[in-house]
């Protein structure tokens, strides 16, 4: 084992890799992840910290009028303890964690991919990027129902800066739902914020309302316009189905237009 490998693998020339193979690649919150990580030794043999993967994702903050995307590691998995990787050593490391139940879903070009690490002491430490596709958890795919038998349309969602989230995450994410002809003139806009809870959901449910006279276009103006109640969905509401969910959300919706 010469010196010049040695410094060669610090630098990244020669050393270990790191490629990270995942069961499948579409998930939904809450769901396990199963895969392997493959380790490749290279030219000479190097003590490893650790290895650990990152669920990773973005979200966007406004600062200064500018709009910025920022990455943020929703949770951290170590998948082994040290070891040595001997030269030109093969190993195949399974792991399996949950998804977070607050990763976002990946509508509207919005990214999550998991980031595995390889720590190596005075090495550059080698990397294996993964991006996955996140779906509508199945009770949020009741409550996307819901929203269809109310008439409205799904539009837009985007991952934003949250100050003070209750969500335990920096960030919401808000799905966008335009009204159908019954809500259309009480209504401009539907937005839901959708948390998933050990017991079910829990909704955050907002109107943007129509103006109406002077003091409707001053509402508007000033922004002043928007509504937002929680509605609380047990496991034993969202069973039920998307119809139930819909009469609740109705009634709520009606509530808040007025």
């Amino acid at each position: 084992m010469s010196f010049f490998n040695k410094m060669l693998a610090r630098v990244g020339v020669g050393a270990a890799k790191i490629d990270t193979i995942l069961e499948r690649t579409e998930y939904y919150p809450n769901e396990d992840i199963n895969g392997v990580v493959h380790i490749q030794g290279g030219n000479v043999d190097q003590e490893v910290g650790n290895i650990y993967i990152k669920v990773m994702t973005e979200y966007i903050r406004e600062h200064d009028e500018k709009k910025e995307h920022v990455q943020y590691a929703m949770a951290q998995y170590k998948v082994s303890d040290e070891m040595v990787v001997k030269k030109g050593q093969k190993l195949e490391i399974p792991f399996s964690f949950i998804l977070p139940s607050q990763t976002p879903i990946t509508f509207d070009r919005q990214k999550v991919w998991l980031h595995t690490g390889l720590d190596i002491g005075m090495s550059l430490d080698p990397t294996d990027h993964d991006y996955i596709t996140v779906h509508l958890h199945p009770y949020m795919e009741t409550v996307f129902h819901a929203t269809e038998l109310l008439g409205f349309h799904f539009h837009s969602s985007s991952v934003e800066y949250l100050s003070r989230s209750r969500y335990g995450v920096p960030f919401v994410q808000e799905f966008e739902f335009t009204p159908g002809r019954e809500f259309s003139n009480r209504i401009t806009e539907l937005e839901l914020v959708m948390r998933l809870e050990p017991h079910g959901l829990q909704v955050l449910v907002e109107v943007d309302r129509r103006g109406r006279g002077l003091g409707g276009l001053f509402a508007q103006a000033f922004d002043m316009d928007e509504r937002h109640a929680w509605l609380e969905l047990r496991n034993s509401d969202l069973n039920r189905g998307a119809e139930y969910i819909a009469d609740k959300l109705e009634n709520l919706i009606i509530q808040q237009s007025r």
